[in-house]
């Protein structure tokens, strides 16, 4: 797997790069795993996240907008494992990884709408936003097609994982364990989730600290100009979109 990576970093230029990857391997499932922690005293389904953010507002909003944080930040890690397994293994790479990105997809549409049935909670009342959900639940939409998706696509990966040697038979199991990630709307969190983020991390951590190794450090003053880079990026991009 080292030598993968060597081969990633002697090309001119890979997509995203091993600080976007690394970065991203690191911080994205811990994300996912504190959101579920989170979410753990509350019951599973839909009435009860529902009476959840009426009763802890603050609590639930943190934890659902971890989980989104964490599933967006998912995707430059997708696509430099995919990348270090296409070099032995193409077709697991091309497959597991295309399925695994559309998965994110369809995870970020579910959230946009428990973001909007939260909402109703608030600018409505409890019960009636309980009724508009249960109403609504299991309407049709495009990215229904998508939960084949969710489930296999972290399956394919990780077999590809181990085929190739990006990852050891545990860390490859831990990648497959996300296909037991309970997909919808207004999912809470019960032990299989705390079982398939974990395995995340399991899988990614590591992998994302070799990547992040895997060529020369910067100096202290390039961390320091693109630490402020960014923050004034996010802190534009969230104002920008407060005003929007």
């Amino acid at each position: 797997m080292l030598h993968q990576i060597e081969s990633l970093e002697s090309t001119t230029f890979w997509f995203p790069g091993r600080w976007i990857a690394g970065v991203s391997m690191i911080i994205a499932p811990l994300l996912l795993i504190l959101s579920q922690l989170l979410l753990i005293q509350f019951e599973f389904f839909f009435p009860q996240q529902l009476k959840a953010f009426d009763q802890l507002p603050t609590l639930v909003t943190t934890a659902y907008s971890l989980f989104l944080a964490g599933n967006i930040l998912l995707w430059p890690a997708i696509v430099t494992v995919a990348n270090l397994v296409g070099q032995r293994q193409p077709a697991w790479a091309c497959w597991g990884g295309t399925l695994v990105m559309l998965g994110l997809f369809a995870r970020s549409f579910h959230y946009g709408i428990n973001h909007l049935a939260f909402q109703l909670v608030k600018v409505q009342n409890l019960p009636l936003a309980i009724k508009a959900v249960a109403d609504s639940y299991g309407a049709f939409h495009i990215v229904s097609s998508l939960s084949a998706a969710i489930m296999f696509g972290w399956v394919i990966l990780a077999v590809g994982t181990y085929r190739s040697g990006v990852l050891s038979l545990v860390g490859s199991i831990g990648l497959g364990l996300m296909s037991a990630l309970m997909l919808g709307v207004l999912k809470g969190t019960s032990f299989v989730s705390i079982l398939a983020t974990t395995g995340l991390c399991i899988a990614l951590l590591p992998l994302g600290k070799r990547v992040l190794m895997s060529g020369a450090l910067p100096s202290l003053r390039m961390i320091v100009s693109w630490s402020l880079l960014i923050l004034g990026l996010a802190t534009f991009m969230y104002f920008f979109g407060q005003a929007g």
